[in-house]
């Protein structure tokens, strides 16, 4: 069953193809997303990368978090489930 990671602290240069050839290292990547600003576009600064099963994820904890990107040290977690927020 594929786990999702949550990735904090991403240098605002990085997009989604760099993001996912970085956990490749670690095992199979079904989707790599870095999230952005809807009005411009820019990088938040974090995303979220689903690894194909647990074990994959783990390795990708253990490889990447507190890991230096482009002079920045990422955090990478297992990604908590979305909470729902009222409508404005």
């Amino acid at each position: 069953m594929a786990k999702n990671l949550f990735v904090g602290g991403i240098p605002y240069s990085v997009r989604d193809a760099q993001l996912e050839d970085l956990f490749k290292q670690a095992g199979t990547v079904v989707s790599a997303k870095i999230i952005t600003d809807k009005m411009t576009g820019q990088s938040k600064g974090f995303g979220f990368v689903e690894m194909e099963s647990d074990e994959e994820a783990q390795k990708a904890i253990d490889m990447f978090n507190n890991y230096e990107l482009d002079g920045r040290k990422i955090v990478v977690n297992e990604a908590r489930p979305r909470e729902e927020r009222p409508s404005r």
